[in-house]
């Protein structure tokens, strides 16, 4: 049995979908808070658990006979690590033999403010004694598909990561990775991937991109760090999440968020999706 965690939320959905087109639904599991909201996954055959990543024991009842778990990482900025501890805690009680985790790129070493939460879950899992894989995913295409409006609005990308370039795919994708290691015959303990897209782009060549697909015409506004924040702020970012994604940007600027290793599209057999690809499908 395989198990999904936040399966409600973009990426979890995904692996579900991408585990149903190459096993039964009968081996698959999708955790979520609400079971209600994934009822369509039930009429086709998955099962369905009630598991919230506050609730310890919500999740000690919900892996019970799970061989598999994929844990996904919580969109709980700065709650991530207790969340996260509670699913380990419960696997560790279930006797899961293998937890995949959504990772970071590079999260061992990488000094972006998103990659502290991640780098203390993948502690948390090495002191576990469970057996483990890490998938350190990189950008996904939807971090910047997913906020065209404004851009087309105003005509501009705007940003701090300069001349930097980041290897974004899409999350069907980095889906399709986590549904190819849960499926594998391999052993997979111990591994650690560090996925990322083919090729990488400069917010510069995302605004021409978007130009192009649109027939409008589009510039990329590099500005300061905290000029960028605030700006994020005065849009109706919260500020705590304008400041993180500011570093984010950061991070892109000094090439934490360029990968060239291709292990992505090695793993999943198949070139990755271009942004190209995904501004198109935004954009219709």
């Amino acid at each position: 049995m395989i198990a999904v965690t936040g399966v409600t939320g973009h990426l979890g959905r995904l692996v579900v979908e991408a585990l149903l087109a190459k096993t039964k639904a009968a081996n698959i599991t999708a955790l979520v808070r609400n079971p209600d909201s994934v009822a369509d996954l039930a009429a086709r055959g998955v099962t369905v658990r009630k598991a919230d990543y506050d609730d310890p024991q919500s999740y000690i009842n919900a892996l019970d006979g799970v061989d598999k778990l994929l844990l996904v990482s919580s969109s709980a900025v700065g709650q991530r690590a207790a969340q996260h501890k509670n699913v380990i805690d419960a696997a560790k009680t279930n006797g899961v033999k293998l937890v995949a985790y959504t990772s970071i790129l590079r999260a061992d070493t990488s000094p972006i403010m998103l990659a502290a939460e991640h780098k203390e879950t993948e502690a948390m899992l090495a002191a576990s004694g469970l057996h483990h894989v890490i998938l350190r995913n990189g950008w996904y295409n939807e971090n910047y598909t997913e906020n065209l409006a404004p851009v087309l609005e105003h005509k501009a990308v705007i940003g701090h990561a300069g001349e930097g370039r980041v290897a974004a795919a899409s999350r069907a994708d980095y889906a399709a990775a986590a549904a190819a290691v849960l499926l594998s015959d391999d052993d997979q303990s111990g591994k650690i991937y560090e996925l990322a897209g083919d090729t990488d782009f400069s917010l510069a060549d995302y605004a021409a991109k978007v130009a192009k697909a649109a027939g409008k015409e589009i510039t990329y506004v590099d500005m300061p760090q905290q000029a960028y924040a605030e700006a994020l702020t005065g849009a109706g970012v919260p500020e705590g999440f304008a400041n993180v994604l500011a570093d984010a940007d950061a991070a892109l600027r000094a090439g934490w968020l360029s990968d060239d290793s291709k292990t992505l599209s090695t793993l999943i057999q198949r070139p990755t999706t271009p942004i190209d690809d995904s501004i198109k499908v935004a954009l219709a």
